[in-house]
């Protein structure tokens, strides 16, 4: 293999683990003419990824790490196939290793061909039939049909072999027409401010907060409109052909699904004592007489709960995975790209393993940082005189910046500032966006700590500058509001109209927090945890 391609000896590991790689994947008559691979793994292995060993590769180039005119892609070798992922290595400027992914089908009748999918398709069938999802009706005169179609997933192990495989039929959704077969699709989700007003709460008391992910949580919900999708292709029944499913239930891929599984959800959480907030349309709270306080949090499939007996968290637990099919994730560990490190005195919340993600996607991994997030005497402006800087690369960064707000509130002013310039920013922009992520470089451990038995106070602070926007001599507003200990709740927005004084700039500021600090004292209030005195808010 080697001397036909003139492959260089120093790459022979490659070449044997190709020739391993290949023969695994070829019959032999001491297995009754059938492969080694189907043998172990009990399915026939697919044949489409195979390449010819030193073959000609392209090498794709991440846009982040070239010029906009520059080439996408450079020459390589073809040397070998991995098991897991798709990476390419750089071998001498034109070698390359490539590994390629498991091939996953890409149509029903690719699937059909491996037992294995089949397998994986029969049991989606079967859970859907088990959930009375469907019932089999006269294929309707006047209601259109929604199409639906399979989603295949290879789920695997840590080592890179197969776990599972995954099927889950997915509606097409774009299909469906206002007013005919879907009417309301606003579902409601649980606000970061909320979430993190429930870790400082249960820091304060010193509660245990856990984690429950609900399985296929779309598939429970109830249908209010009448909807119809055909048989399926391989599952069609029998004497039966013309006719098709009327739903009951959500299927993944509808437009109501969202808002069918809240309601579902919400009337559940009603029926078992819980009492909504009327803040907060996700936040639920049961109390008991003499036994303690649970409060549950929904964020679409995942429930964050918590609560002052042991005995009322056990409970609910098991009504839960009485009711639903739920993963118990024990202790909360992470929530929407949150890690939350709990301990005896303290809850930890931080995006370290995001932010470390955001360097390197953004080719900074090993960049040196800085102490500040922007230069105090710059002046950010949407006409600067710098060049035209890549606008996609720029709204990625700018994006993934706000999402890090989430446990950081030190960039929270400089992402705000950053996001006005979404549209054309020039090199000077895309400079300053640099700089934060330099900054986070520095910082990438920070965090906010909540720690037990400090004073459940509600405390807010607010500021602004004055004519901070040099394109139209807009002030910016701040808040910040802590309760026990750690910040919770934070912003940083331009104010709607220009201000033509410094206190009439802090008046509008001090507005918009005392707002904020309204609507905190109604959420705690739903916790149970009132504020009798009145709320401090320090300019």
């Amino acid at each position: 293999m080697m001397h036909e391609k003139k492959i260089p000896l120093k790459f022979w590991a490659e070449a044997v683990n190709t020739a391993v790689y290949l023969q695994n994947r070829s019959p032999t008559s001491a297995l009754d003419n059938r492969t080694p691979f189907e043998k172990f793994n009990g399915r026939k292995p697919g044949v489409k990824h195979l390449r010819i060993f030193g073959s000609l590769c392209y090498i794709h180039i991440p846009s982040q790490k070239r010029h906009k005119l520059e080439e996408t892609g450079m020459k390589g070798v073809f040397l070998g196939y991995g098991i897991c992922e798709k990476v390419y290595r750089n071998l001498s400027e034109v070698y390359a290793q490539c590994k390629l992914s498991i091939i996953e089908p890409e149509s029903y009748n690719e699937a059909a061909k491996d037992e294995a999918w089949n397998k994986a398709m029969t049991e989606a069938i079967s859970m859907i039939e088990k959930n009375s999802t469907w019932e089999l009706v006269d294929r309707p005169g006047s209601k259109p049909i929604v199409g639906v179609k399979w989603i295949y997933k290879t789920k695997l192990n840590l080592d890179g072999s197969i776990q599972k495989h995954k099927a889950r039929l997915v509606a097409k959704g774009y299909t469906q027409k206002p007013g005919i077969d879907f009417n309301e699709t606003f579902a409601p989700v649980a606000r970061l401010d909320t979430i993190r007003t429930l870790i400082a709460l249960a820091a304060q008391k010193g509660w245990k907060l856990w984690q429950l992910d609900v399985k296929s949580a779309f598939l429970n919900g109830v249908l209010e409109e009448e909807v119809y999708v055909d048989q399926l292709e391989g599952f069609v029944i029998k004497g039966a052909e013309d006719k098709v499913y009327r739903l009951r239930k959500a299927l993944y891929g509808l437009k109501q699904a969202p808002r069918a599984w809240y309601s579902e959800i919400d009337t559940y959480l009603y029926q078992c004592g819980f009492h909504r907030s009327p803040s907060e349309a996700t936040l639920y709270v049961r109390t008991k007489e003499g036994v303690g306080t649970l409060i549950v949090s929904i964020y679409v499939h995942d429930i964050v709960y918590t609560g002052s007996s042991d005995e009322m968290v056990k409970e609910f637990k098991a009504e839960m995975m009485c009711k639903y099919e739920m993963s118990d994730l024990g202790l909360l560990h992470h929530f929407l790209g949150m890690g939350v490190t709990q301990t005896e005195g303290s809850i930890f919340v931080h995006q370290k393993k995001y932010a470390l993600t955001l360097l390197d996607k953004f080719g900074l991994k090993d960049c040196k940082s800085v102490c500040t997030t922007l230069v105090a005497t710059d002046k950010l402006q949407r006409e600067d005189g710098s060049e035209a800087a890549d606008e996609s690369l720029y709204k990625k960064i700018v994006g993934s910046l706000l999402y890090l707000t989430a446990t950081r509130p030190n960039i929270m002013f400089s992402a705000s500032l950053l996001a006005r310039f979404m549209y054309t920013p020039s090199k000077m922009h895309y400079g300053a966006a640099k700089r934060v992520l330099r900054y986070i470089q520095g910082t990438i451990d920070y965090g906010i700590e909540y720690v037990t038995g400090k004073s459940a106070l509600l405390v807010g602070y607010c500021d602004s500058d004055w004519s901070g926007s040099e394109e139209d001599m807009k002030s910016t507003s701040g808040y910040a509001f802590s309760f026990g200990s750690g910040a919770f709740s934070w912003s940083s927005v331009k104010q709607h109209s220009v201000a033509l004084s410094t206190a009439e700039a802090e008046y509008v500021s001090a507005a918009e927090a005392t707002s904020q600090a309204i609507w905190l004292r109604f959420v705690l209030e739903d916790f149970g945890e009132e504020q009798t005195a009145a709320t401090t808010v320090v300019l």
